[in-house]
């Protein structure tokens, strides 16, 4: 389990992470979100131990990083995936890390197995692609066996294959009660592989809750409806619904109806006879949601065409 209890780093002036408090429970996925310079990488920093808070408390599994006697089989981390000596083989940087915490050197041949590197693994990592050194930081990771695992944009650089492979990884480790915190910036992906969701702007905690949840309070919910009597169904909706439904014919027989819910619109149309060629709700994306949510604290925004 991560704890983060009122994380406040300062560098000079300037306040990267306010009063930040959040809990990443064991059997989950979780993703970490935010805009760019939010403070998502402090932050992951601060719970590894590589900068120290200026006020506020990190802990992994009930102590601090620094004070696990044997860090790498506690929490597995990917901050900086080509962070390795360029001159090392694959196998070569998995050893050294193995050796620092006695783990056998078996345990170096199961992570390059299941990282999908045994055969590229007495390579240099120089001539790795991005890919491939991403896979080898996962490896790393994942080396000590950890209870939690924490991984900075592990998807960055990995065809779709790699991408389904990491999704269906990351599902597995949550599935085995182990506790994993992902940092990602692509939401179609946190949407199909995170089941919660920590979301920060400007240092500051937005919103700690699932995924699932966090689109459904962005609002923005629509029905569309297909039916040959649209008029006489937007009449009795409007009538029903006076100053709270907003309804938009996009097509002669196509409604677009805000307020009213599916199964009421279904009523709705069966008391006054109208036949229904099609009652479909339709959510926002996550990437919709955290647009609305982040909204105020994105510090650079493009134009729109």
């Amino acid at each position: 389990m991560i704890r983060a209890h009122e994380l406040t780093k300062k560098y000079g002036g300037k306040t990267a992470v306010q009063d930040l408090t959040f809990t990443v429970r064991p059997g989950t996925v979780t993703g970490f979100l935010g805009p760019n310079g939010a403070g998502k990488s402090t932050t992951l920093r601060m719970l590894l131990g590589l900068d120290a808070p200026t006020r506020g408390r990190a802990t992994v599994n009930g102590r601090a990083y620094a004070a696990h006697p044997a860090p790498l089989t506690e929490v597995g981390a990917l901050l900086e995936a080509r962070a390795v000596h360029p001159g090392r083989t694959a196998r070569a940087h998995l050893t050294a890390l193995a050796l620092t915490h006695g783990l056998p050197g078996r345990r170096v041949t199961e992570v390059l197995d299941l990282t999908g590197l045994s055969g590229v693994a007495d390579r240099r990592v120089k001539g790795f692609s991005l890919g491939m050194g991403q896979r080898l930081g996962i490896a790393s990771a994942l080396l000590g066996d950890p209870a939690t695992v924490i991984l900075d944009e592990p998807v960055n650089g990995l065809d779709p294959e790699g991408v389904l492979w990491i999704r269906t990884l990351l599902k597995s480790l949550a599935a085995e009660g182990r506790t994993v915190l992902v940092s990602s910036h692509l939401m179609a992906e946190m949407a199909l592989t995170a089941d919660h969701l920590v979301v920060i702007g400007r240092g500051r905690l937005l919103a700690d809750t699932t995924v699932d949840e966090l689109v459904r309070q962005s609002g923005g919910a629509v029905v569309k409806v297909v039916t040959p009597r649209a008029a006489d169904l937007q009449r009795a909706l409007l009538a029903e619904h006076p100053g709270t439904a907003h309804i938009t014919a996009t097509a002669p027989d196509t409604l677009e109806v805000h307020g009213p819910d599916a199964p009421h619109i279904g009523r709705t149309a069966a008391a006054h006879t109208i036949p229904l060629y099609e009652l479909t709700p339709q959510h926002p994306s996550l990437e919709q949601a955290f647009m609305t949510l982040t909204q105020d604290t994105v510090d650079y925004h493009g134009a729109t065409a």
